[in-house]
């Protein structure tokens, strides 16, 4: 800290304020540091959920159930009697001890004869009925081989063999049924098993195949469904309100022992529904041919890329993520306890509102008008209190607070836009939700070879997050679509993008060899 020189006609009084302005400004510099340290260690021990902690009166502390408790004394009780509703739960469902399974699961039945049914006066019991008691089991894999039985005829009077052709698979010279490689791309796609843990699965369940490949299938199933994923970013396009983010991927070789970094860009549309692609850059460039002939509403982030878009397509009209803006202010409560709690009070106000919509299952006008009087004033009232704030004289740029605030300032126009506009969600959550597939995906298989194999992992995520979002379940829809797709015309390649198959394939989809 420099201290300030003296100079004729600065008295004492001016030389004392400004010693007492640095010292603050060092104090908030440190605090600062200290804050960034705290986030630091938060972001490698702590707690990623975002959910606020409610302080329960009424809830004990650990260290004061770990005392020692007097004795308790005996007193008086009494017998109340009450009705407690009844679980809602599937007609179909079976339960046992907590166990609850459906009609669609496997069951087989362990016959336990009763000792009486076989001593010598066996003749004096008759069963009268039967009890059961379940058990969940698992074998180690299930997989199956088909084997077909071609029979080979011989015609007597030429003396010429036949035989009967051997069945198509879907791709020409391939031993992997239709359902296999379904599975593996469920297996790898939605519950992140990579294709050497499949490798070794097949393996300790005495099958040997290549891990080369399960690679080579896994190619040609993206090559064979990108046209359909192509139609789903089609259909998420046509939207009159697009979620748009980017989360980060690494595909192909930087260097020696260093991969390329890229981006996967998910666009989330008005009809539930996800699409991804993948680039090597976070430019603007990439998603601005999608964008440029768009017209409706874009929900993103605080990202610059997409402001710089929308100012340049006027069509576009920008609404921004309140939980974005929220996140800025949670890293400044360390610094700023007691202006981060009332931000984050109000912005909690103005979730509830959300939350009291969502219960009433309001949509449309209705929907508005509740945003209108009930969420547009806690919006006024947090702007009003964000001007205030911004006007405190002890506040330095790198203090957290002025990072939040000055992130507010700029986008007050794109978040209040949801308040007029009923189909635009209050933050991204949903994208965000969806979209965690590619993390999760990331924390098993690490990266991608090549870009080829991101490209594909967009494909493949596209149909099956879409499938989730739908309803569908994601192996019936690729056993059946892997094996439509060659003969479906392209024309209509829109009927088969996952929310559009299940109203006229769902319910009667093409099964493979091993259902039928």
């Amino acid at each position: 800290m420099k201290l300030p020189v003296s100079t004729p006609g600065t008295t004492d009084q001016d030389l004392l304020q400004q010693i007492l302005v640095l010292l603050s400004e060092r104090d908030q510099e440190i605090a600062s540091l200290k804050h960034q340290l705290a986030w630091f260690k938060h972001q490698l021990f702590g707690e990623k959920s975002e959910k606020r902690l409610i302080e329960n009166p009424d809830q004990l502390a650990l260290g004061e159930i770990l005392q020692d408790k007097p004795e308790e004394q005996e007193t008086p009780t009494e017998t109340i009697t009450y009705e407690r509703r009844k679980k809602n739960r599937p007609e179909d469902c079976v339960t046992d001890q907590g166990l609850r399974f459906t009609e669609d699961v496997p069951v087989e039945l362990i016959p336990m004869p009763a000792a009486e049914m076989k001593g010598e006066d066996a003749d004096q019991y008759e069963i009268i009925d039967y009890k059961y008691t379940y058990r969940l089991a698992q074998r180690p894999a299930s997989y199956v081989i088909l084997k077909y039985q071609r029979e080979v005829v011989r015609h007597k009077p030429s003396q010429t063999l036949t035989t009967v052709a051997a069945p198509s698979g879907l791709f020409d010279r391939s031993f992997a049924d239709v359902s296999f490689i379904a599975g593996l791309l469920v297996e790898k796609y939605r519950f992140h098993a990579p294709l050497y843990r499949q490798h070794q699965k097949l393996e300790s369940s005495g099958i040997t195949i290549s891990r080369g490949t399960l690679t080579h299938l896994e190619q040609r199933a993206g090559h064979l469904l990108k046209p359909i994923a192509d139609e789903v970013l089609n259909s998420c396009l046509e939207s009159r309100v697009l979620t748009l983010d980017e989360t980060p991927g690494k595909a192909g070789r930087k260097s020696k022992g260093k991969m390329q970094r890229g981006y996967f860009w998910c666009f989330y549309g008005d009809q539930n529904e996800i699409a991804f692609t993948f680039s090597t850059t976070r430019s603007g460039r990439v998603v601005e041919p999608y964008l440029k002939e768009y017209k409706g509403v874009l929900l993103t982030d605080g990202y610059s890329e997409y402001d710089r878009l929308c100012m340049k397509y006027p069509k576009i009209i920008h609404a921004q993520c309140w939980t974005h803006s929220r996140r800025y202010f949670v890293k400044s409560q360390e610094v700023e306890p007691e202006a981060a709690k009332e931000a984050l009070d109000c912005i909690g106000a103005i979730y509830q509102v959300e939350d009291e919509i969502r219960k009433a299952e309001l949509q449309g006008e209705a929907k508005r008008e509740y945003r209108q009087q009930n969420g547009k004033p806690l919006v006024d009232q947090f702007f009003n209190w964000h001007e205030e704030q911004l006007r405190r004289l002890n506040l330095v740029k790198s203090n957290p607070l002025s990072k939040a605030l000055g992130y507010v300032n700029k986008r007050e126009k794109e978040l209040r836009l949801y308040l007029d506009n009923p189909d635009v969600a209050i933050d991204t959550n949903h994208l965000e939700r969806s979209l965690r597939c590619i993390p999760m995906g990331r924390k098993n298989w690490l990266f991608c070879w090549t870009e080829e194999g991101a490209d594909n992992v967009a494909v493949f995520q596209t149909l099956i997050v879409s499938c989730l979002l739908a309803g569908i379940d994601p192996y019936k829809y690729f056993v059946d679509v892997l094996q439509r797709i060659s003969y479906h015309p392209a024309r209509d390649i829109r009927e088969l993008i996952p929310r559009i198959w299940k109203e006229k394939f769902g319910a009667n989809p093409l099964k493979s060899d091993l259902d039928k």
